[in-house]
């Protein structure tokens, strides 16, 4: 038995898989495999690596008895990692290849496919010309359904959804080592970790565009579950984790959950769920979190603190809350049945502040809230931009911490009340769209980064990850990653700290720390934060400098403490803020 997975990446409301995440779609299909199929071949690909080598892809996938395609992206965005499949090869290659039985899964399958914001999804049916099944349930059962019924597909129904988390239980755990073949193994790779399905707030129908209300009552997902899975992605070499899939971590395993549609955090759980991860990853590189509803936190402030206090104690620094305010309209809240009022979401951001702004170890702060905009809801008008505006300014007025602000289009799928809308109100506000999210670039983003990473701020732990002309681009593994522009062209994958040295819109420039005064090009020298021209001139005429003191005597203590003699970071544990 040969099974090949091509990963075509997925971005949903509660869950991520483009690189460098790794969604649970892939490990569960891999672990349903070698569930059933105990010595059977599983091959992945991701969309990029078929785009890289197309003939390699095609060859192997027609030697194959079963291929996979995982697709979907629900809420789109803009990717460093990869780039997401799009409609064209998703319906023109499953058809190049003749004897393997074709399988589509993920958000596509299920809720539709998301072209772009701002235009209708492909339904899922549309897809049924292209693969033998669509699996409009769960995918990785439907996977085992089909082994078990040796791939005749009549004898498999593709709208079966697993009774309970138990039924794939051990598909997490023996899927794991899929992760392996991800072409950012032993880099950069982070695990999404799914910890609940379904959203709390389905007792009132949830948002008006969202997905997650669609599955009904929230089932959780066991403790032990969750760490014999991490345990067994760490033993297979990740190091990186992400608690993300799920549409509100402070939700999990929260009293009154499906009878209210805010239940109360449950702290104690969410300790024994993270101390228990550090325990089974105790090397661990990354734990961060996704999305945290406003609402909740503003109807059990005291219970949030407690339960945000709890992640800050066993996460790593730089991670972000976000939030899915979508409008600070009270009269779009209100029309889309969102999650909170723009005072209650306000609230919500000082609490987070208060817990999570004190600065970490890899140099930014600890825990940080995010927000997400979406524009072209029901009810929305030419005020509702400005309401936002005020919004953003009284954070800024306030003096508080917001890591990013994601705006989007809405993407009406269907099932959801926003399919009958359509985009008539992204058409009729495109001109205001356009306005808005370049106001909020230069007057909130470009603000906001200076508070979060000001200039001399030490970020540790980056990786390269892409190049753009002569600038490498490098990040930490996390949940929403800042970009820093570092004026040199370092070898892929080189894994530095660096010190900021000026800031854009969403991105900052910084050079590496210590910077090897010996080998440094003049034009990164000129960069070094206090250094003047005539500075870097006796650097250059100094060159190679062998003793400390010869280099603080050129430069100055300050400005020292930036560079070194051989670019190996010093032990010491400095910190420049």
């Amino acid at each position: 038995m040969r099974v090949v997975i091509l990963d075509g990446y997925t971005d949903e409301p509660a869950g991520l898989g483009v690189p460098p995440y790794i969604d649970v779609y892939p490990r569960y299909v891999a672990g349903a495999v070698w569930t059933i199929k105990h010595s059977a071949e599983v091959i992945y690909f991701t969309v990029d690596d078929v785009r890289k080598n197309f003939e390699a892809f095609i060859k192997t996938a027609s030697r194959a008895d079963l291929v996979v395609f995982i697709a979907g992206v629900v809420v789109p965005g803009k990717y460093l990692g990869g780039v997401p499949i799009t409609l064209e090869e998703l319906v023109r290659w499953p058809v190049l290849s003749d004897k393997p039985i074709k399988v589509l899964g993920g958000p596509a399958a299920r809720f539709g496919f998301g072209i772009e914001g701002g235009m209708l999804a492909k339904p899922p049916e549309f897809f049924e010309a292209y693969f033998d099944v669509v699996a409009r349930g769960d995918l990785e059962v439907i996977v085992a359904d089909l082994l078990r019924e040796n791939l005749r597909v009549e004898r498999v129904d593709p709208y079966r959804r697993r009774r309970d988390y138990s039924e794939i239980a051990e598909y997490a755990v023996r899927g794991a080592r899929v992760v392996t073949q991800h072409p950012n193994f032993r880099k950069n790779l982070i695990a999404e970790i799914e910890t609940f399905r379904g959203c709390p707030r389905w007792v009132t129908g949830g948002c008006s565009f969202c997905i997650e209300p669609k599955y009904g009552a929230v089932v959780f997902r066991d403790v032990d579950d969750i760490l014999r899975e991490v345990e067994a992605l760490y033993n297979a070499g990740v190091r990186c984790f992400r608690l993300g899939r799920q549409p509100d971590i402070l939700a999990y395993m929260a009293k009154g959950t499906n009878e209210v549609e805010f239940p109360e955090p449950n702290p104690e759980a969410l300790r024994k769920l993270f101390a228990g991860i550090r325990r089974v990853a105790p090397d661990l590189e990354t734990l961060h979190i996704d999305n945290v509803n406003p609402g909740t936190i503003a109807h059990h402030p005291q219970k949030a603190r407690e339960a945000l206090k709890v992640i800050v104690e066993y996460h790593t620094p730089g991670d972000v809350a976000a939030m899915g305010v979508e409008s600070a309209d009270s009269d779009v809240v209100k029309a889309n049945n969102l999650k909170a009022y723009p005072e209650e979401s306000l609230e919500a951001i000082r609490i987070v502040n208060e817990v999570g702004s004190r600065r970490g170890y890899n140099g930014l702060p600890e825990l940080l809230p995010g927000i997400n905009f979406v524009i072209g809801l029901m009810g929305e008008t030419a005020k509702t931009f400005e309401r936002n505006l005020e919004f953003l300014r009284r954070i800024l007025e306030e003096g508080l911490l917001v890591r990013r602000v994601n705006i989007r289009q809405v993407l009406p799928l269907p099932g959801t009340r926003m399919w009958s809308v359509g985009v008539r109100f992204v058409r009729k506000h495109k001109r205001l769209f356009r306005k808005f999210k370049d106001t909020v670039r230069r007057e909130f983003d470009h603000v906001m980064l200076k508070r979060i990473v000001p200039q001399g701020t030490v970020m540790r732990g980056l990786y390269v990850e892409a190049y753009e002309g002569k600038h490498s681009l490098a990040r930490q593994p996390a949940s929403y990653p800042l970009l820093v522009y570092l004026p040199l062209r370092l070898p892929m994958w080189t894994k530095l700290d660096v010190v900021i040295i000026d800031h854009g819109y969403r991105s900052v420039t910084g050079l590496p720390y210590p910077l090897n005064v010996n080998t440094a090009p003049r034009h990164a020298l000129r960069l070094v934060p206090g250094i003047s021209e005539a500075k870097v001139a006796a650097l250059l005429a100094a060159r190679p400098l062998r003793r400390r003191e010869d280099l603080v005597k050129i430069v100055g203590a300050e400005t020292a403490r930036y560079l070194s003699l051989d670019g190996v970071p010093r032990v010491e544990e400095d910190r420049v803020h």
